[in-house]
């Protein structure tokens, strides 16, 4: 076994030996499964008749499905952020050091790991939400579209950017180093800061134009659907500059995101002396 196989293997120990992943896991598929039902109910084929906005099958499965990436991204971000903070709180991370002095295979195992995690994070939301929203469209007489090739590979983008979201995490976590610091910055920038950066910025057209930049535009940009990216097609006011990147842009600018916040966490944090 070669030691980038040793450190993988070790890092892939430490996750197992906590409740962490699987918890979160639940999480994710619990709020998945509440806010694809939610939305299937809103777009699906009984909406119209409930006030609301009855769209094309395919829309409308597709904005349910991928709820699971526009809002839940933040329990990958927090699992990734946790699995920095927990090493530097607990100063476990000098055992790594030194069963394995070359910092950069740590760093390298540890990221494998969290996508490999971030993976299974988002297969199990996306469990959650098909399950959630296939049975509000069959309840309702709608499609939930599984059979469509569109909707399995919105799924399995739906999963890369969740296994991304974990990496993502990872650097900010070692950046901060804090964790309760980590916890609650993250929450706050997912839930509030880039929701309402993102609504603010569609209004004028130069901001609009850096709004799509944004990691969470990026990532339902690369996914292909989310209620949030949709608003700029359905709201004639908005600018045409709001247009989102695309699936390749958006693929781009996350994947950006990750080897940028990983790179400064080595940077700056990672060759330091472990205290």
């Amino acid at each position: 076994m070669n030691r980038l196989a040793r450190s993988i293997s070790a890092e892939w120990r430490k996750v197992r030996a906590t409740k962490l992943w699987w918890v979160l896991a639940i999480v994710l598929a619990g709020y998945s499964a509440m806010m694809a039902a939610v939305f299937a109910f809103m777009f699906g084929s009984m909406a119209s008749e409930m006030g609301g906005i009855a769209v094309p099958s395919q829309d409308a499965a597709n904005l349910a499905y991928s709820s699971v990436s526009t809002f839940g991204y933040v329990i990958p971000l927090l699992f990734g952020a946790l699995m920095a903070t927990g090493e530097i709180r607990h100063r476990t991370l000098g055992l790594a050091f030194t069963y394995e002095p070359k910092r950069g295979i740590v760093l390298l195992g540890k990221v494998i790991v969290l996508l490999g995690i971030g993976i299974v994070l988002g297969l199990i939301g996306v469990i959650g939400a098909v399950a959630a929203a296939a049975s509000v469209f069959g309840a309702s007489g709608g499609d939930p579209m599984l059979g469509s090739t569109v909707t399995l590979a919105l799924l399995a983008r739906i999963i890369g950017a969740i296994a991304i979201w974990a990496v993502i995490g990872f650097g900010v976590g070692v950046l901060l180093r804090n964790q309760a610091f980590a916890i609650v910055l993250t929450l706050v920038f997912t839930q509030f800061i880039e929701p309402v950066l993102r609504m603010a910025a569609s209004f004028w057209d130069w901001s609009a134009q850096l709004a799509k930049f944004l990691p969470g535009a990026a990532s339902d940009s690369f996914v292909g659907a989310s209620v949030m990216n949709s608003m700029s097609t359905v709201d004639p006011t908005m600018p045409a500059s709001a247009q989102p990147l695309g699936i390749w842009g958006g693929l781009a600018v996350l994947a950006a995101y990750a080897i940028v916040a990983v790179a400064i966490g080595w940077a700056t944090r990672w060759r330091r002396d472990v205290r």
